[in-house]
């Protein structure tokens, strides 16, 4: 019987001192062979006596392993390729098997056990993780092999646009130019862009009240008696601190006979916990409602679930990530959604808007390889309307927020009629 990859022989493996005999019932071929064993077989006089049926039991073989292989259905899977050739057959060896290279490393464990390759198809029994509840609905399988714990490379924290600070700032100097660009007739609008263009927000937000403090005036009222249409309402916004402009965002965007939910959407996906109990903090002080009573009287149903629960600021913020528990979570949204009839939107809910966000990314790998589609499109086969747009937000938002961002500015400035302010919060 021959093997791929071993050279032709004829009539098996030629006599050799001390070398392999026949033996019939052997193991298939593995791929990259047994792992190296501590201590191989132990020396024994004149080679290996004939075998039937396999290895006979010897003195010192292989030593106990944590859990060894354990019992597979059929054997070993066929693996393509085998050994890698040999010239000429094993060459003699005395005292048993060295380590060859190309081995697998000694693994505490083995492999545990997987299903054929490639997994089941979805709609087929799939078996539980490790340590993972029993699951009532069909789960496809993963792939022969263990799973990529690679992650999505964190987004990294600071600055949420491009401007950063500018050496030597003085608010004090930089409210004179203001009061000048705004003296006398007409405005210096050009003086204005140039001053508020290479200034952060922080350092932005002083000028108010150093402009009080030198002129004894409001800047925001100079500034609306001075300026008009986008261009107000860009350089009002960008006197604004991040968190009251967000809050009078969302305050806009609820009252009125029709609701902004793109906006909601947006803000409430995208900040961190800290921004959102400010941001909340500040709506209730400034139109004394908390902006949980004002979505839930201007929305419904599960996207006032969504927004509810996004406004709540109380996201899971620990970066380390427990792969099982993220397989687990994978397995969840699975039988919430694709392998469901109908759909689970609070179970969504539950997942999106409590786990870290480290832990999210992880969670949308294992779906990847679990289901062969992405969660994104999987949600948009199995929800419709603002509840949809919400949770794709929230899964862009944890996958790269400053890619989401980037998509949402650039589908602003497809509009006709852009909304300025819309393009404010992407470059704030």
């Amino acid at each position: 019987m021959s093997y791929p990859g071993y050279p032709p022989q004829s009539g098996g493996y030629p006599p050799q001192a001390g070398g392999y005999p026949p033996q019939p019932g052997a193991y298939p071929p593995q791929a990259g062979g047994y792992p190296p064993q501590a201590g191989g077989y132990p020396p024994q006089a004149g080679g290996y006596p004939p075998q039937a049926g396999g290895y006979p039991p010897q003195a010192g073989g292989y030593p106990p392993q944590a859990g060894g292989y354990p019992p597979q259905a059929g054997g070993y899977p066929p693996a393509a390729g085998g050994y890698p050739p040999a010239a000429g057959g094993y060459p003699a060896q005395s005292g048993g098997y060295p380590a060859q290279a190309g081995g697998f490393p000694p693994q505490a464990g083995g492999y545990p056990p997987q299903p054929g390759a490639g997994g089941p198809a979805p709609g087929q029994p799939m078996p539980n993780y490790p340590g993972a509840p029993a699951m009532n609905p069909s789960m496809p399988g993963y792939g022969s092999g263990a799973p990529s714990n690679s992650l999505a490379p964190a987004v990294p924290k600071g600055y949420r646009g491009s401007i950063k600070d500018f050496p030597g700032a003085d608010p004090l100097r930089d409210v004179e130019v203001l009061r000048k660009a705004m003296k006398g007739f007409g405005t210096d609008e050009n003086a204005i862009i140039e001053l508020l263009g290479i200034r952060t927000s922080k350092q932005r937000v002083p000028m108010v009240a150093a402009y009080k403090t030198t002129y004894g005036k409001d800047l925001f009222h100079d500034l609306k008696s001075e300026l008009t249409g986008n261009f107000e309402q860009l350089v009002i916004a960008m006197m604004m601190s991040p968190s009251h402009f967000d809050a009078s965002e969302l305050r806009e965007a609820i009252k009125g006979a029709g609701t902004d939910e793109a906006c909601l959407i947006e803000i409430l996906s995208s900040r961190s916990n800290a921004e959102i109990r400010e941001i909340t903090r500040i709506y209730k002080a400034d139109y004394g409602k908390s902006l949980e009573d004002a979505i839930n009287s201007d929305t419904s149903g599960h996207f006032r679930r969504l927004l509810v629960s996004l406004s709540q600021g109380n996201r899971d913020e620990r970066e380390t990530v427990d792969i099982s528990l993220a397989k687990q979570d994978a397995q969840k949204l699975y039988a919430a959604g694709e392998n469901k009839v109908g759909t689970d939107e609070s179970q969504f809910n539950a997942i999106l808007c409590a786990r870290s966000k480290p832990h999210l990314r992880a969670v949308f790998q294992e779906y990847q390889h679990m289901c062969g589609r992405d969660l994104e499109k999987s949600i948009c086969r199995e929800m419709s309307g603002h509840v949809e747009d919400g949770m794709v937000a929230v899964v862009k938002c944890i996958k790269n927020t400053p890619a989401y961002f980037a998509e949402r500015l650039y589908k602003a400035m497809q509009v006709h009629l852009v909304i300025p302010l819309g393009i404010t919060r992407r470059c704030y």
